[in-house]
């Protein structure tokens, strides 16, 4: 292995391999009618537009109905954009909710749907353009890899097993874990006993980035900012004057891993 090259590769899953918005938009609706009660349980027609725009401010997944909750009432989408986490706890506090049990909601709600649909739940989700193929190649180049995301683990190991991508369970980090990825990131470099390990993680949130960026002791991490994941032009321009974040697009994603650089 070259320094053009990773010897761990470490990614995130929404947003980077997998486009699931439209499967977000559904389960994030029927978690907001279990809590909410509205009177129609058909959705307005431009709500899950507002919603995949507004997609980027979501970190974990109990904001999703949450999400829902601000744009019924009325809240403006550019107000979102710039202060949801102001707006996100103030709309738990105003109806007495914990996040943990919007939470729990929302994944019984997608385990109930896999149970009784599986085919149907599978199918709203999108893996980018070339990203399965590169998975398979990064696979059986010998690069160690990752998946480290706030999803649970278990609905990313169905969906990649769907795509013939069998990447074993302690290999997914999923939102079970309940720690920050920086501190995965430094558990994946302590794991290799190889003093030349070289770790590269892309992620479609800039703050996750720039948090492991603060991290004393993973300066040597490469991370990439991809481009075609939820984020805004705002942070992707960030993310281009940030000496140490590569934006990173979807055709470079594709290539070898020296094109990244």
């Amino acid at each position: 292995m070259t320094a053009s090259s990773p010897t761990v590769l470490a990614l995130d899953f929404d947003g980077v391999i997998c486009d699931g918005l439209i499967e977000y938009f559904e389960v994030a609706w029927r978690t907001y009618c279990e809590i909410w009660s509205p009177v129609n349980d058909t959705p307005p027609d431009d709500l899950a537009l507002r919603f995949y725009r507004l997609r980027p401010v979501i970190e974990t997944g109990w904001e999703m109905p949450v999400l829902i909750k601000a744009l019924v009432d009325g809240i403006p989408d550019e107000k979102i954009l710039y202060e949801w986490v102001i707006i996100a706890p103030k709309l738990l506090l105003n109806d007495n909710l914990q996040a943990r049990e919007i939470g729990a909601k929302l994944d019984n709600q997608r385990d109930e749907w896999i149970t009784t649909d599986l085919d149907g739940w599978l199918s709203l989700h999108r893996f980018y353009p070339g990203i399965v193929e590169k998975l398979k190649l990064t696979l059986d180049s010998g690069v160690k890899l990752y998946i480290v995301t706030t999803k649970e683990g278990r609905f990313v190991q169905q969906l990649l097993q769907q795509e013939g991508v069998n990447l074993p369970a302690p290999a997914i980090f999923g939102k079970e874990v309940k720690r920050p990825k920086y501190e995965i990131m430094r558990e994946l470099k302590q794991a290799e006993t190889d003093k030349l390990v070289s770790l590269w993680f892309v992620e479609d949130r800039l703050k996750t980035l720039q948090l492991v960026q603060q991290q004393i002791d993973l300066e040597d991490v490469k991370l990439f900012l991809a481009d075609w994941g939820y984020n805004t032009q705002a942070e992707r321009e960030a993310a281009q004057n940030d000496p140490r974040i590569k934006l990173l697009s979807l055709s470079q994603f594709a290539k070898d891993f020296s094109a990244w650089l």
